[in-house]
């Protein structure tokens, strides 16, 4: 690890899962507390997929998130001001406090939409390719979405046509486990999802998601393979969440064991990457302290920001709603 990849990007592979982790934290707590309205599905355990693909990924580069999103725009590059502000319901926030949790965008990041419909995302991602292709760029687009999504039409047709065309597409599953409440074994026959991509004549990868640089190498691979005209790649990142659906509550739950989450948490890919860094030299213990020490205080300052922004005005309701275009 330590010759193939540089310790500038590993440190930012770091600084990405913490950035991650702690906004989510935050963000949980005060939905819990109420200051937040609306349910939000946390990112907590996840945070190596969302750190390791958007590594690679430029502002040009799109993707399409879901419903459990917010760490993805935060690795890509969105400001924790906006964020919060953004869950808040305020006019200063992403979507101008329209979009919520569940529907945050930015355009110029790349981000083409978190998406509360289960499934909703690969066919935009796959139109976004469709795009770069036919404007021959080199963008790509990563379609990311979770194991009970993998059940939908929607991304078995997204599948088909971006391995028909050979787009500059990447799917990638983040399989934690659960449609929801649903353990994937009740939901699917499959063990992989990655192995239906055969059936659309594109590779299928299985990727430990709880390891950020097994995420970061096959996705590199990927994105070259995207890049060159080669086609699509499905990759499977098995992962976790150590939260509820919704929430923050993780213990004592009806669906999963305690035990299951224990064990999960025990291959936290932050605390198991701190390790690997510990060891390499990479960074010493009082530099992490300092890390996690500024990305805490850019998180008070975000949350402050959104508390003293105005809410959108009455007259601005039907705004950014619909797409006007002059006639010609």
């Amino acid at each position: 690890m330590a010759k193939k990849i540089s310790n500038k990007i590993l440190k930012e592979l770091h600084l990405r899962m913490v950035r991650i982790r702690r906004f989510e934290e935050e963000a949980g707590k005060m939905m819990e507390n109420g200051k937040i309205p609306g349910a939000l599905h946390l990112y907590v355990g996840q945070e190596a997929v969302a750190s390791g693909v958007m590594q690679h990924l430029s502002a040009k580069d799109q993707i399409t998130s879901t419903h459990r999103g917010h760490g993805h725009l935060i690795a890509k590059g969105g400001e924790f001001s906006k964020m919060f502000a953004e869950l808040y319901g305020k006019a200063t926030g992403y979507c101008r406090g329209k979009g919520g949790s569940m529907h945050i965008s930015n355009m110029e990041l790349g981000m083409l939409g978190a998406n509360g419909i289960v499934g909703g995302g690969p066919p935009i991602a796959m139109g976004a390719a469709f795009s770069n292709k036919f404007r021959k760029t080199k963008q790509v687009a990563v379609a990311f979405f979770g194991d009970g999504a993998s059940n939908e039409g929607s991304f078995h047709e997204a599948a088909n046509m971006a391995a028909v065309f050979k787009l500059p597409c990447l799917f990638v599953c983040e399989n934690n486990g659960y449609g929801e409440y649903t353990p994937q074994a009740n939901h699917q026959a499959v063990v992989d999802v990655a192995d239906r991509a055969a059936g659309y004549g594109m590779p299928g990868i299985v990727v430990d998601g709880m390891d950020v640089i097994a995420v970061y190498e096959a996705v590199e691979a990927a994105l070259k393979r995207a890049r060159s005209g080669e086609g699509p790649t499905l990759i499977e990142c098995k992962t976790y969440r150590f939260y509820d659906h919704v929430g923050v509550r993780g213990m004592g739950l009806t669906y999963r064991t305690d035990e299951e989450l224990e064990t999960w948490k025990k291959r936290d890919a932050i605390i198991g990457f701190e390790a690997r860094l510990l060891e390499l030299g990479v960074v010493t213990q009082k530099s992490i302290v300092a890390i996690y020490a500024g990305v805490n205080a850019e998180i008070e300052e975000a949350i402050q920001f959104a508390e003293d922004s105005p809410f959108p005005e009455a007259h601005e309701l039907l705004e950014d709603v619909y797409s006007e275009r002059a006639e010609a």
